[in-house]
């Protein structure tokens, strides 16, 4: 099936063929002719799929007739990140070229009062993250009375950044009578409750198996000790043919001093995370996308939504906390048919972890042998409790562990002289006070230091 059997109009067709795509992805086989009918969908696909393309299409179509009015966007599109909300205006400006759709952008890191300057003008298309939405919307820089189509991305990424308190809000403002497109890569508990609140009678399409990685990454696990993991990735890095690398950390404290160190050892190394400001943030990635830049040490803020077609490595400096975030980093290389390799760096603390991930992905991820990395029984051991009838890896019982009882209490030995020859000073008696009342201090004794003399007995 080719574009052009969807039910798309022929300006945005003659923008996809100049972009070059010529065969639709299964998720934009489903979607695109469902959101033109103007019914709601619930999508299920793993990054990479093209889910950006099967909401920004029909909606170009959608909103080709109309007009908007000051401050009073036609639709609504929000994402958790600024990287994602970038990359969706991008592609509204490439498949939209033939159409006259204005858009704004409300994301962090950016002055207001440009955005501001926008929304006055009437926007057709408003891209935004949920917590910059808010900021003009309650200081009454924007109205949302007018939304006909609302696009919620990434929902599982919102619950896991905590959005979904301000998504409800932003929501509750919304038109009843509006269509919503609902996408997320994983569909846990919660994300399923907002859908089943947020969409009426929704196509659901799921492609995929949930969080399944591309089978052109090869993935690698190499176990250290924790002090050993700088050392270990830097062995990575030198030995791999890494011609780019994304590495991933948990926190975004570790990301700093991570890219700090990677320096210091002559590495070409930048960090990215959602402390820094905008300007950074984009020029940064304009650097490694143009292959300035070899190694771009981040936070999971750029495991998803970063569309770079030829990233040669992702090494996990962190095993992640969650599973699935596991095959968004990875999602990072290897995309587009391209070869990809990604490389996790692993502690015997992290056993739980490495575990969760295996049975999310059904398969058992082979090991990379680094100098100094430790062999398959610190995984067994990782991760089990080290309480109550356990020993502390020394082989040895309890009962051999076990500290000795101290000996009864002797008496307290004499005063030793000491070292210089002299004799200890004997400790001054407590002070006590006179039992008279003091004298003599006249008007400059305070009356409650002041006893009343005593009767005689």
């Amino acid at each position: 099936m080719g574009f052009d059997e969807l039910g798309l109009g022929p300006d945005v067709l003659r923008a996809i063929e100049e972009v070059g795509y010529e065969t639709p992805t299964p998720i934009q086989e489903q979607s695109i002719p469902a959101a033109l009918t103007g019914r709601d969908i619930l999508g299920c696909a793993q990054t990479g799929t093209g889910k950006t393309a099967s909401f920004v299409l029909p909606m170009i179509e959608i909103l080709s007739s109309g007009r908007a009015r000051a401050r009073m966007p036609r639709s609504l599109i929000l994402t958790p990140t600024r990287e994602l909300a970038m990359q969706i205006s991008e592609n509204f400006d490439e498949y939209g070229k033939f159409h006259k759709l204005s858009q704004a952008l409300l994301i962090g890191g950016v002055s207001m009062d440009d955005q501001s300057n926008k929304l006055g003008r009437g926007v057709d298309v408003l891209i935004a993250t949920p917590g910059r939405l808010i900021d003009h919307f309650e200081s009454g820089r924007i109205l949302l009375n007018d939304i006909k189509v609302l696009v919620i991305d990434e929902a599982d990424r919102m619950l896991d950044m905590g959005f979904i308190p301000d998504v409800e809000k932003i929501v509750g403002q919304l038109p009843k009578i509006r269509q919503t497109l609902f996408f997320s890569a994983t569909m846990p508990a919660e994300i399923r409750r907002l859908a089943d609140a947020f969409l009426m009678n929704p196509k659901e399409i799921h492609v995929t198996p949930p969080a399944s990685p591309a089978e052109t990454v090869v993935q690698h696990l190499s176990v250290v000790g924790t002090r050993d993991k700088r050392a270990a990735l830097r062995s990575i890095i030198r030995s791999e043919d890494v011609q780019n690398a994304l590495v991933f950390c948990n926190r975004k404290r570790d990301v700093d001093i991570l890219q700090r160190s990677l320096v210091r050892h002559g590495f070409d190394a930048a960090a990215l995370h959602g402390d820094l400001a905008q300007e950074t943030r984009t020029a940064t990635l304009d650097s490694f996308r143009e292959g300035a830049l070899t190694i771009l040490v981040a936070s999971d803020v750029a495991a998803r939504g970063l569309d770079i077609p030829d990233v040669s490595h992702v090494i996990n400096f962190d095993v992640p906390y969650n599973p699935e975030d596991y095959v968004h980093r990875i999602g990072r290389t290897g995309r587009a048919g391209k070869a990809g390799r990604a490389v996790t760096i692993a502690t015997p603390d992290d056993g739980k972890s490495l575990d969760a991930i295996q049975r999310l992905i059904g398969r058992k991820v082979d090991r990379l042998d680094l100098e100094g990395s430790l062999d398959d029984s610190a995984l067994e051991d990782a991760g089990r409790p080290r309480g109550r009838g356990r020993s502390r890896g020394n082989g040895r019982s309890r009962a051999e562990t076990a500290p000795k009882p101290r000996k009864a209490a002797e008496k307290p030995r004499p005063d030793k002289t000491p070292r210089n020859g002299r004799p200890a000073p004997k400790p001054r008696p407590a002070a006590e006070l006179p039992d008279e009342p003091v004298v003599g201090l006249g008007d400059h004794v305070p009356a409650f230091l002041q006893r009343p003399a005593r009767k005689a007995g």
